[in-house]
């Protein structure tokens, strides 16, 4: 029987499936990933700057592959500035966050993986926050334009680096282009994630689902985390990487 080969997965909150659709633990349930470990190296609220500190575990466990799925928080950090005093205390935060410090946190990670382990990288694009493609409203119109920024820079640096590149935004935008629902993610609330999470999921025990129907949102429990539909997106373009050749 062959070793398993195995899978390190770095991001932050949705890579982590704290109050969101765990994605790597459906990709461990399908039959045809037997032969792959999966590791969850996901932290809740990381930016890029922060993954760039704590490659060390990743690197320890040799991975086969690694998939990295980050800049999400970077992004909401850049636009509201509750979520950026926040992410300054909480995370320790010493740079303002930017698309150019984005592309050189990744381009450092990459470079790590590259030369400290024989695995096959891939990076992938990001989600959008919200729904609203098409915003009229300045402050999704905003996150709109830094999605699209991040994501080519993601595209950028997995071109430059020969990684794999997993477009999970583009998939993302084909199924919300068929959606009749168009909601803009226009203020960060914590009451708002801390009700859904500590209250309707841990107390009330209502599903993500549920939480997004009540939300009003199609792909999104909130307008960053993932439903199952949302959640099975990342999961199918995900697939496709794990079936393609390691190298």
């Amino acid at each position: 029987m062959c070793e398993a080969e195995t899978v390190a997965c770095l991001g932050s909150s949705t890579t982590a499936a704290k109050g969101t659709y765990n994605w790597i633990d459906a990709l461990a349930k399908r039959p045809q990933n037997s032969r792959f470990r999966f590791v969850n190296f996901g932290v809740g609220g990381d930016l890029s700057f922060d993954l760039v500190k704590r490659l060390g575990p990743v690197l320890r466990v040799a991975p086969d592959r690694v998939i990295v799925l980050i800049g999400t928080n970077d992004i909401l950090a850049s636009v509201f500035p509750n979520y950026r005093r926040f992410t300054r205390a909480w995370k320790r935060l010493s740079e303002e966050p930017s698309p150019a410090h984005f592309k050189d946190n990744l381009e450092l990670i990459i470079r790590r993986l590259q030369r400290e382990t024989w695995a096959t990288v891939a990076l992938a694009s990001l989600a959008p926050v919200g729904e609203d493609l098409r915003a009229t409203d300045p402050v999704q119109s905003r996150v709109n334009d830094l999605v699209a920024a991040y994501n080519a820079i993601i595209a950028d640096v997995a071109r430059g680096s020969g990684s794999y590149y997993i477009p999970f935004y583009e998939s993302f935008c084909d199924r919300l282009a068929c959606s009749t629902i168009s909601k803009p993610f226009a203020r960060f609330s914590f009451a708002t994630f801390y009700r859904d999470y500590l209250v309707r999921e841990m107390i009330l025990r209502r599903s993500f689902d549920q939480i997004s129907q009540s939300n009003g949102w199609e792909l999104h429990i909130d307008g960053i985390h993932l439903n199952t539909k949302g959640g099975r997106i990342l999961t199918d373009v995900v697939q496709q990487f794990l079936d393609s050749p390691s190298r």
